[in-house]
């Protein structure tokens, strides 16, 4: 059901400080930007992808669970969000579609112990394990 980590999503008050402290970390620049809102770095072996979310899109609940959120891929997440639900998981985000047209649709759930649970549809991850199995 989980295919692999998608996006480690962290979250900054100074974006712009964020991209430039992680991009001379990684040794490496944002593959992808939302001017405002959001860095995505690649890296390792996989090319996991690195988020960097401005801060006033998180979610703020101190009654709920929170921090960094690990998005795994999957092929299908409505199903799967459901498949979630009816383990006992309880909603945390609903299925939404990032970027109209873009192929990148997130939910979240938290599980049964109090974490969270994200799920994405990505078509970045699929790109890399083709090319990945392509070069074996």
């Amino acid at each position: 059901m989980l295919r692999g980590m998608a996006t480690v999503n962290y979250f900054a008050d100074d974006l712009e400080a964020a991209k430039d402290w992680y991009s001379e970390l990684l040794g490496v620049t944002p593959y992808f930007t939302v001017p405002g809102g959001y860095h995505e770095f690649r890296i390792g072996d996989y090319q996991a992808e690195l988020g960097i979310i401005n801060r006033k899109f998180a979610p703020s609940h101190p009654d709920r669970p929170g921090g960094q959120i690990v998005n795994w891929h999957v092929d299908d997440v409505a199903a799967t969000f459901e498949r979630l639900l009816d383990m006992g998981a309880t909603v945390y985000e609903p299925i939404i579609e990032r970027g109209a047209g873009t192929g990148f649709v997130t939910a979240s759930v938290v599980d049964p112990f109090g974490n969270v649970l994200a799920i994405m549809t990505n078509p970045h991850y699929l790109a890399v394990l083709a090319e990945s199995r392509a070069d074996r």
